[in-house]
């Protein structure tokens, strides 16, 4: 399949003329993401994750398409577009359904820990394929499966470096690309990168840099 990187923790896969979009939000290109898309997953409620103006347009105005995300965002989704309700789906860990042609199948269930008086949301991490792995805010590790293509959250309020190279480690993909890097400039994207690449290589995973607008086959 082909993946398009866009700003942020924003994807978008293709194959056989069907195209997934993952988490359209507001750091991100998402009307241009979302065009011509046949479904959206996302993994939780931030802005930064999903856009709720642009997807409830991109809902409203492509009556195919579909949508799945934790029970809240579908909520509110199903609000702001009543007339789509029946193309908007309930995300839920631990479950496998079909979107858009591609296999999917969850993971997680609430997202990571930012600090103790701000509360915690539902998050739902996606494996497309049995390839690709989208795990939104947080870093729970797929159980009883493998991932060809793992997408890293370089930086984030909840994340330490650390944290990032163990991911990636863990998870033990043979390819690995940047997710969740809007908040760091080039030089601290080269410090956070430079670390996951060199000590991912030691545990099989090869880890690439994709600037924004950029596609590669996975």
């Amino acid at each position: 399949m082909k993946l398009t990187k866009y700003s942020h923790a924003c994807v978008r896969l293709e194959k056989d003329g069907l195209a997934l979009v993952l988490d359209p939000g507001t750091y991100s290109e998402s009307q241009q993401a979302l065009a011509g898309a046949h479904a959206v997953l996302i993994t939780h409620e931030h802005p930064d994750h999903v856009d709720v103006p642009v997807v409830a347009a991109a809902l409203s105005d492509n009556d195919a398409l579909q949508l799945h995300a934790p029970a809240g965002v579908a909520a509110r989704l199903r609000e702001e577009v009543p007339a789509a309700g029946s193309r908007i789906h309930t995300s839920e860990p631990g479950t496998d359904f079909r979107a858009a042609g591609f296999d999917v199948r969850t993971f997680g269930g609430q997202h990571a820990l930012i600090h103790p008086q701000i509360p915690i949301v539902a998050n739902v991490g996606y494996l497309i394929d049995s390839n690709v792995y989208h795990p939104g805010d947080s870093f729970v590790i797929p159980d009883g499966v493998s991932v060809g293509t793992l997408l890293v959250p370089i930086h984030a309020p909840w994340s330490k470096t650390g944290e990032v190279v163990d991911f990636v480690v863990g998870v033990r993909a043979p390819k690995a690309f940047p997710v969740h890097d809007a908040l760091l400039n080039e030089t601290g994207l080269g410090l956070v990168e430079g670390h996951v690449k060199r000590i991912g290589a030691k545990y099989g995973t090869e880890y690439v840099h994709l600037a924004s607008g950029e596609s590669v086959e996975v």
